[in-house]
């Protein structure tokens, strides 16, 4: 069966292109993925959706690959002065933007990984956050299990300890509860000889 083939224009139903970008967007950053990884190659994808939405995926910082294009363009002076090595001025301040627009990200995302502010996500936003969720939650459990079994087996290795001990002094408490009643046995003989010991002490008169 031939697939008729799509013809590319505006889709005007609202909906139906809010689809339509969902599926295109998420096969547009996987084949740049797939690029990536079998080429080695260095890239950095920007999408804003009809609403102004930012959406982004990139080898490594998007500035920086943003930068690496503008000086193999020769549209813009190197970013970086090459007597020193700082970058203007303008450059820092944009990377300061850019390294708190993430700090305020990963703030907001702990904050709905704590189940607050959750009304602006959508269906498949707040499935996402409750695999994320999921996932955290199964590698607590993981670490608690791990920390749980490493005690009981301390404990267990403490209690084999403590009882071999007991054992090796009640047996010491034998040994020297014997060698003491005997010790004390024979000094008595040496002070007095037994009583059932008889000695002839009459007199004998005459011839023996």
């Amino acid at each position: 069966m031939v697939r008729s083939r799509i013809q590319i224009k505006k889709i005007e139903n609202t909906a139906a292109r809010q689809v339509t970008f969902s599926k295109r967007r998420k096969g547009l950053i996987k084949k740049a993925q797939e690029l990536s990884t079998l080429c080695d190659a260095e890239i950095a994808l920007i999408v804003f959706s009809s609403s102004t939405k930012l959406y982004e995926f990139s080898t490594s910082r998007v500035t920086r690959v943003i930068q690496k294009y503008m000086r193999h363009t020769g549209k813009v002076p190197d970013l970086v002065d090459s007597s020193n090595g700082i970058e203007p001025k303008y450059m820092l301040e944009e990377d300061i933007a850019i390294m708190s627009k993430e700090v305020d990200e990963k703030k907001q995302e702990l904050s709905r990984m704590k189940g607050e502010d959750l009304e602006g996500l959508d269906i498949e936003e707040l499935g996402k956050l409750e695999r994320l969720v999921e996932k955290s939650y199964a590698r607590v459990c993981r670490m608690k299990d791990e920390k749980l079994q490493k005690v009981v087996s301390d404990l267990k290795r403490n209690g084999n300890t403590l009882l071999e001990n007991n054992k090796n002094l009640k047996h010491k408490i034998s040994n020297a509860t014997e060698v003491e009643l005997h010790t004390t046995l024979e000094q008595q003989l040496a002070i007095s000889p037994p009583t059932n010991v008889a000695f002839d002490t009459s007199l004998r008169l005459g011839l023996v």
